[in-house]
């Protein structure tokens, strides 16, 4: 690798290590050789899921009770840097997605519910998804439409999501509906655990620039009766378990866009060392060394603070407001680091940066999505006005 520090071991201990080096292997037999299939194919095979559940990697951070690990925020990292570096953002969001899904059942759901839904999950047996967001909605949660009426011991569903990630596929979709529509903004949202069979619930599926190999879906749900046991924490307070996750989910995704943007880096000095014009190496091109160090300078500015800010997390350090402000920047930092990294290591690599099969060509198609998906720059960035008090 042309830069990829030992991480320190104040923040990560000899289990770490052992468990990095176990997923490490995990990735390299049975993800890497296969991502550029599973993208033409636009799925990762189920057989996936349950190879990770065996190994335990989809249980990193879950309660042990329901089949998972705990685990510090660390341990986390580890699960997120390895399986980033197959460098297949679509593979990582499609075994990843249970990760959004599932936050809010663990915190706020009925016992029933969570021992009926997060052990096949954990397993890798069943498939879960977040539905919030609605083509009329975007980033404004509180605006939802999907609406759902109580009718005797089942809910009635209608509306629609859209941008679901694991859409096509997921078993179990906890969805955001409007059950109260007296209720302005925020107050009058529930989340719902909709099946995946059930009647009324179709599913159209997405094309998109990147991610290819993660189903994506906009989801049409009309009178679909969903079980008032369904229900996920108290009826009209749904807003606040869906806010529980983003912090998680924004540091998540920190992690993956710094490893990304290494792979980056990786391949184009590779090339850069191997590719001779004019009858030298291109990385004795002064022009290219800057290039590779201007990669290298915001790859490693951008993992300090992410793992600055785990330790933050971590441990609980500072106020909340601040806290939130400094992922929300974080978000911003990471993806642009991503971002220009994938248009340098595209353009070291010239021709062939164009040419599907480089891991630089797919990156470059997958940076929008992490720079808009979990909250785009302009949202991250009015986030963290508001909690500074600017």
């Amino acid at each position: 690798m042309f830069f990829d520090p030992t991480p320190s071991p104040a923040l990560f201990s000899a289990e770490h290590d052992q468990f990095r080096a176990t997923v490490r292997t995990f990735v390299a037999r049975e993800i890497t050789p296969h991502v550029d299939a599973w993208d033409e194919a636009g799925r990762v095979p189920r057989e996936l899921y349950r190879k990770a559940g065996e190994l335990g990697i989809l249980g990193v951070g879950f309660p042990e009770e329901y089949g998972g690990t705990p685990a510090d925020e660390f341990m986390k990292i580890v699960v997120a840097e390895e399986i980033a570096g197959a460098g297949a953002g679509g593979v990582q969001a499609a075994l990843g997605s249970h990760g959004i899904g599932l936050p809010p059942l663990v915190a706020v759901g009925g016992e029933a519910l969570k021992r009926r839904v997060i052990p096949p999950v954990l397993a890798g047996e069943k498939i879960s998804a977040l539905a919030i967001t609605e083509p009329s909605g975007g980033s404004d949660v509180a605006a939802l439409r999907t609406r759902a009426v109580r009718d005797g011991d089942h809910y009635v569903v209608n509306g629609e999501k859209t941008f679901i990630t694991s859409g096509m596929r997921a078993d179990f979709i906890t969805t955001a509906v409007r059950t109260d529509p007296a209720a302005k903004g925020a107050a009058g949202i529930s989340l719902l655990l909709i099946e995946g069979d059930t009647p009324g619930l179709e599913r159209t599926e997405l094309k998109k620039m990147g991610w290819w190999a993660s189903d994506t879906a906009t989801l049409h749900f009309s009178d679909c009766r969903v079980p008032v046991t369904n229900l996920v924490g108290e009826e009209n307070a749904g807003f606040k378990a869906i806010m529980l996750n983003f912090n998680s989910e924004r540091l998540a995704m920190a992690v993956m866009a710094v490893r990304y943007a290494q792979i980056c880096l990786n391949e184009a000095a590779n090339w850069a060392r191997e590719r001779h014009t004019f009858g030298a190496p291109l990385a004795e091109r002064q022009v290219i060394r800057h290039k590779l160090v201007d990669m290298a300078m915001r790859i490693d500015y951008a993992r300090t603070l992410t793992y600055e800010l785990a330790d933050c997390v971590q441990q609980q350090r500072g106020p909340l407001p601040e806290l939130v402000a400094r992922l929300s920047m974080l978000k911003v930092v990471t993806t642009q680091t991503m971002q220009f990294c994938a248009d340098q290591a595209v353009q070291i690599l010239g021709g062939m940066g164009f040419m599907r099969g480089t891991r630089a060509e797919r990156i470059y198609r997958e940076v929008k999505v992490m720079m808009i998906g979990g909250g785009s720059e302009e949202i991250m960035k009015d986030l963290a006005a508001r909690q500074l008090g600017i």
